[in-house]
């Protein structure tokens, strides 16, 4: 693989918990992923990145993190994780961790230390302590502030249970310097910074404008670019949530991150016009810049395509979540189907959460009483959260927990997964885990890093050709439409009528 493997990556993303159990607790771990790793070097991805595989009391999923130079033990050892990153090397497989900069757990050793050392402390100076509670709001709902038995406030922009570190604290700064090292020492090839925009804050601001994207933030993603440069190719992705394009390429400079997510694209709704608006405004921002795109169509956080794009309203907006508002799954799983060759016909790195390759959708009837996502009670609960886009794959057999592991899943999976199992797609040739193999083998040998030239069409219709000389075409709108002069079809989303190209339908031609 190249020294600029992530420019034009597959990589597939990996929620530990839901991916694979091997110890028959219900919660996945190291074993069950490392017994899976055939399974995604056949898949043909070019990397994996796990969220947070840290000691965490999982007050979020594992987002709280107690320790950052250690495995949570639900999943496994630190010397388990090395196994992992050497067995994923040898199939060819780079390694992206999470690594969480903005706050920490509420049970770290340093928090406990802040609480235990009292008011006006050096140990208080790492987070942001207060005699009087300001009037943000956390993102997860409800106040920011929560008092402390000493009478003091502190801060969390998420729960109450992820106190914000201070990052005009040098400490914090050279502990992350260390917790970077740590894990480049033990051969992760990149780190995906988690909520990268907030780490500054600006207590002047208003809610949130005290603490998105301070000028201060660049100059830690500076001086860990500086970092990254000492070791060979390893590179940084960045979560920042920007709908604003000029802010959001900032992050992209050549000295600071490498990549960051494409989260514009993600929330598109199924329509051409603004797709198409999507692609050109994320090709100007990147190609100054010299930065990669990349592709996105769901993740850990996010309602899954199969159903978001079955609703009605087929865009994506955090601050508007519409759990269980119903979708027509056939329709998404043909439009999802589509998505998928768009996204990885696209110059540039695609990323697929796990089980997108199977066309899973949401699972959005989990009782309220199983449900865990954060949101759940924070909210009232009136926000169902994220827990339905997280329920353990189904792996094989005809009832739950699908081979999963020997346990009940921390999860229940629905009784109808037993026709979306990875073992019950393999043979089928119309399935969607074949329509990701042939793509993401055709992807290899022809697509990635580039640039593309659009083509003549109706309004309804994406059309492009790369530089390998293959054309995609994405039909979205009502009716079919001509096929232009090619050689060959090498893929289609769905099946063609002749020389036509029906709606909610891609092909690749050469």
């Amino acid at each position: 693989m190249p020294e600029t493997w992530w420019r034009g990556a597959a990589i597939y993303q990996v929620y530990p918990r839901s991916f694979a159990d091997g110890n028959g607790d219900g919660i996945g771990d190291l074993a069950g992923l490392r017994s899976r790793l055939p399974y995604l070097a056949d898949l043909g991805v070019n990397a994996v990145w796990l969220t947070p595989w840290y000691p965490s009391p999982m007050a979020d999923g594992g987002y709280d993190v107690a320790d950052y130079r250690d495995i949570e033990p639900t999943f496994g050892t630190l010397e388990e994780a090395e196994k992992f990153i050497a067995e994923a090397h040898e199939l060819g497989i780079k390694v992206i961790i999470d690594v969480v900069p903005n706050h920490s757990s509420d049970r770290s050793a340093w928090f406990q230390e802040a609480l235990a050392a009292g008011p006006g402390s050096a140990a208080r100076q790492r987070f942001w302590f207060r005699d009087e509670p300001g009037d943000w709001k956390s993102i997860f709902g409800g106040p920011a502030w929560t008092q402390v038995p000493d009478g003091q406030w502190y801060l969390h922009l998420f729960a109450p249970e992820q106190p914000d570190f201070n990052w005009t604290n040098p400490e914090v700064h050279q502990e992350f310097h260390d917790v970077l090292r740590f894990w480049f020492d033990r051969g992760v090839d990149g780190i995906r910074i988690d909520s990268a925009a907030v780490l500054v804050k600006d207590f002047d601001g208003g809610d949130p404008d005290g603490y998105t994207d301070q000028p201060e933030v660049h100059d830690v993603y500076r001086g860990w670019r500086r970092l990254a440069e000492e070791y060979d190719d390893r590179i940084f992705i960045g979560e920042v949530w920007f709908p604003d394009q000029e802010r959001f390429a900032r992050y992209l400079r050549p000295d600071e991150m490498h990549t960051a997510f494409n989260f514009d694209f993600l929330a598109c709704p199924w329509d051409a016009a603004a797709l198409r608006h999507s692609i050109q405004e994320t090709m100007a921002t990147h190609i100054p810049l010299g930065a990669p795109p990349t592709w996105v169509l769901s993740n850990h956080d996010v309602a899954r395509v199969v159903t978001r794009y079955g609703r009605e309203d087929t865009s994506w907006d955090h601050g508007a979540r519409r759990d269980g508002v119903p979708a027509d799954l056939e329709l998404g799983y043909r439009r999802s189907r589509a998505a998928a060759l768009l996204a990885m016909a696209l110059p540039g790195g695609v990323y697929i959460y796990q089980g997108e390759e199977l066309g899973l959708p949401e699972v959005d009837d989990i009782p309220g009483e199983l449900r865990q996502d954060p949101m759940w009670p924070r909210s009232g609960y009136t926000i169902p959260g994220r827990d339905g886009c997280r329920v353990p794959l189904p792996w094989s057999g005809g009832e739950p927990p699908f081979g999963f592991g020997t346990g009940e899943p921390w999860l229940p999976q629905p009784e109808a997964w037993n026709k979306l199992t990875a073992e019950a797609q393999a043979q089928d040739l119309g399935s969607m885990l074949t329509l990701y193999k042939t793509a993401l083998a055709i992807r290899r040998d022809r697509l990635g890093d580039g640039t593309l030239t659009w083509l003549d069409s109706t309004p309804e219709v994406l059309a492009f050709t790369r530089e390998s000389g293959l054309t995609c075409l994405v039909n979205l709108g009502s009716e079919p439409v001509r096929l232009p002069p090619h050689e060959t079809v090498l893929l289609a989303s769905g099946p063609l009528e002749g020389e036509e190209l029906p709606t909610d339908t891609a092909v690749w031609l050469a």
